[in-house]
């Protein structure tokens, strides 16, 4: 049965609020996507503190224009899922890719990201912007690694110096 235009209205509404409530809404493709995939998916998006809609795509320009966001969903040929994420893209990039990767992987489907809209800078970003970001390692691994690099020369110095003590005894 056909949405009413009161209903289109709504769904606009309810969009475009969902767009201004959200730091970070990623677009993507899918295609051939089972059901119990999708759940999982939105199990772990819910953990992040994100959820995934399927909206209708001239419903989903009308909402991104109202909001001057430059993406045009008329241009996808398959279906596109929108999700709304409330914590920042970095948080939310690496649960995407990585179900991307398994549904590839195990063939059961295509999910591709298009783009994400970044609001907390106000800009898109592309497909691959967003795969550089969802496979950079978490916050914690970086930390170490730059402490780590801090330490290596202090290290490499008390090695020296222990050998040119064990030389000189």
């Amino acid at each position: 049965m056909p949405l009413t235009k009161k209903q289109k209205q709504e769904l606009v509404d309810k969009g475009g609020k969902q767009l201004q409530d959200s730091k970070a809404v990623i677009f993507s493709e899918f295609n051939k996507v089972g059901v119990e995939d999708f759940k999982r998916l939105r199990k772990e998006l819910k953990k992040s503190n994100a959820d995934l809609k399927v909206l209708k795509k001239r419903l989903l320009n009308i909402a991104l224009k109202k909001l001057g966001v430059n993406f045009d969903p008329m241009k996808v040929k398959t279906q596109i899922g929108t999700i709304f994420s409330k914590s920042d893209l970095a948080a939310i990039a690496p649960i995407i890719h990585k179900f991307s990767k398994e549904l590839t992987r195990f063939k059961k489907g295509d999910f591709l990201v298009l783009g994400a809209y970044d609001s907390l800078e106000k800009r898109m970003v592309d497909s691959n912007e967003f795969k550089a970001l969802a496979t950079l390692p978490s916050r914690e691994v970086l930390l170490a690694q730059i402490a780590m690099m801090l330490t290596m020369p202090l290290k490499q110095l008390m090695k020296v110096l222990e050998e040119r003590s064990k030389q000189i005894q």
